[in-house]
């Protein structure tokens, strides 16, 4: 259980002599057993106070970098429940390696119920810099992913921005949003939302320790792909977030409604019968790799055969109103925001199927319908399409209109419910990203989801970037990360390296085209937009 006695203050600062106090602590066997501690920091190694303890990173590239920083307990005792605090450590403690992921198949699986870590990247260490904080919030959809990836190595944005990064890692899955307040007693009353309760706690814990890292707890932007970006736009309805950040920054990740009361019961059910469990407590007890399995059972409410949704849920609680519907959160009208797509999008998960690529006009109808996820005729869809862009192939119409149906929508519906918001409102800016690197794969995939995360970050040397290192990608990349830098620090994308870029409103539309050259252009894809708005828009997951 976490120690919930008085501590320091995190800002105070810890200089050499704490340090060697703590390692003497060591040698004379004061430390708490089983704490991962360091018997002795490298000589470059780079020292903070936290509320729990001191800690020992290192220092890569004149940035001092903390990985694996614990911001609360282990979650497996309180399973579906809201996190408690860290246990406080006596001495050093070694903050040179990641924690652990959350609980997840693939590839990071099957990760760890002791998963609540940050990780932070900044130039200084209690030197009163109030350097804006960035804090990013990983994707994977609300069911995979860590804040570890290489991609989300805040060094070089650090370096150049002079900024503290920060990146973080919260409950997914069954873990973080298996919703049991209907199927169990007040403990499980905000188990539909415990995911998003963590990146709370993160934030909190931000707040505490910006001045610790050399940043300002009153400038905080939070930014996130994907599944970060659909967090992003939760955490901006949720009343335990208000004041914890400033500005946010979204990628390809929406989040207009939230999964219903009732049908994130219904899936509850669905996984209670799949164990043959009588209730509640019985998940509660459940060995994690074996819960894990009810990720792969089959949901009810789609019509392609897809994995059970687990996202946030509308429980009257952590999230009293939908995200976005039927207005954007009022609570977050004075935070500046980006909304921002990729043009190919679903070229990243439909695209590994090579017959997507050779498709003709007979076959399109019938992959098209299970794909759009929105229910207009495939052929009135496809009409349009050919009527808007004649040269397109089938496959071209496919991976556009699969686009355009799916994810781009929802970065419309909030763009939208932003521009409606009264007079005095902070802005809100929109972009697409249209540069791909030419040649090879990259034409098969073009603009595809994830392509703007090496970007931003300007982490483009690594192989999993697929960007390439071309003096073009150098130039797109920092367009990108000195329009992020910008916004960080002023609340508006704009810098010298852009045309004027203006907020968005919906008389013109106006969205930045990243590309080679960038440019401002209105309502981009108007005809698309048009199309799709004949139908409803509906969060995946919402009934």
């Amino acid at each position: 259980m976490a120690d919930d006695t008085p501590i320091s203050p995190p800002g105070m600062a810890l200089d050499r002599r704490d340090f060697l106090r703590g390692s003497a602590l060591l040698g004379a066997g004061l430390a708490l057993a089983g704490s991962p501690l360091a018997h002795a920091a490298p000589p470059a190694s780079s020292l903070a106070r936290t509320r729990s303890g001191h800690i020992a990173g290192q220092r890569e590239g004149g940035i001092h970098v903390f990985r694996g920083i614990p911001y609360g307990a282990d979650t497996a005792p309180r399973r579906f429940q809201p996190a408690l605090r860290e246990a406080r450590w006596r001495g050093v403690r070694e903050a040179l390696d990641f924690g652990n992921a959350a609980p997840q198949g693939g590839g990071e699986g099957p990760g760890s119920e002791d998963c609540l870590y940050l990780n932070v990247w900044t130039p200084g260490l209690r030197d009163g810099g109030k350097r804006p904080v960035l804090v990013y919030i990983h994707g994977g959809g609300y069911n995979n992913g860590s804040g570890s990836s290489p991609l989300y190595d805040g060094g070089n944005l650090a370096r150049h921005g002079d900024v503290v990064v920060i990146t973080v890692n919260h409950r997914l899955n069954l873990f973080g949003y298996l919703y049991l307040a209907q199927l169990g007693g007040p403990a499980f009353a905000d188990s539909g939302n415990v995911g998003q309760l963590d990146l709370v706690q993160a934030l909190q814990w931000v707040r505490e320790h910006a001045g610790e890292f050399g940043g300002d707890a009153g400038n905080v932007t939070v930014f996130g792909q994907s599944g970060g970006g659909a967090k992003i736009a939760t955490l901006m309805a949720m009343p335990a977030a208000r004041g914890l950040f400033h500005r946010a920054w979204t990628m390809s990740g929406q989040q207009v409604t939230a999964a219903g009361p009732r049908a994130a019961t219904q899936r509850a059910q669905l996984v209670l019968e799949h164990f043959g469990a009588r209730d509640a407590q019985a998940l509660a007890t459940m060995p994690m790799e074996k819960l894990l399995e009810a990720t792969r059972l089959r949901d009810p409410s789609r019509v392609e055969d897809t994995s059970l949704y687990l996202g946030p849920v509308l429980d009257a609680r952590a999230l009293p109103a939908h995200p976005f519907w039927p207005q954007a959160p009022v609570q977050s009208a004075g935070i500046p925001m980006v909304i921002g797509n990729t043009h190919d999008e679903t070229r990243a998960f439909l695209g590994n199927d090579p017959r997507n690529f050779e498709l003709g006009w007979d076959e399109l109808p019938a992959r098209l319908e299970t794909q759009q996820y929105v229910d207009l005729l495939p052929s009135v869809v496809i009409d349009e399409y050919r009527r808007l862009y004649p040269q397109y192939t089938p496959s071209e119409v496919f991976f556009a209109a699969t686009t355009a149906g799916r994810s781009w929508r929802g970065a419309v519906e909030e763009l939208e419910a932003r521009a409606r918001q009264p007079a005095g409102a902070a802005p809100t800016w929109a972009y697409q990203l249209d540069w791909y690197a030419r040649g090879g794969e990259a034409e098969k995939l073009r603009a595809f989801h994830t392509l703007d995360i090496p970007l931003v970050f300007d982490n483009l040397d690594l192989p999993e970037s697929r960007t390439g290192t071309s003096d073009d990608a150098r130039a797109m990349a920092a367009a990108m990360r000195d329009a992020l830098l910008a916004f960080a620090r002023h609340g508006d994308p704009n810098h010298a390296g852009l045309p004027r870029w203006e907020p968005y409103d919906l008389a013109r539309r106006q969205t930045m085209v990243f590309d080679s050259p960038s440019r401002q252009v209105d309502d981009p894809r108007g005809g698309e937009r048009r199309l799709y708005q004949q139908a409803p828009f509906i969060q995946r997951g919402t009934f």
